[in-house]
């Protein structure tokens, strides 16, 4: 299982620390309105290429627990 240290970060500089997927600026949430809006994870994926699937679905998986 990959850390969620690994797939997201919190940084003031980056909208104004609201956590956002390592590498991206996309933030975390996003994906949970995506996915809450009736979207899919290939949508999301689609829509935020820099997003990697591993890092939306440790998210997922952390949510899970």
């Amino acid at each position: 299982m990959i850390s969620l240290t690994n797939v997201t970060h919190r940084d003031p500089e980056i909208l104004s620390g609201t956590p956002v997927f390592v590498g991206t600026r996309v933030p975390v949430r996003s994906l949970f309105d995506y996915l809450e809006g009736g979207d899919t994870l290939e949508e999301f994926l689609h829509q935020f290429p820099s997003v990697k699937r591993t890092q939306a679905i440790a998210v997922l998986d952390a949510a899970y627990e």
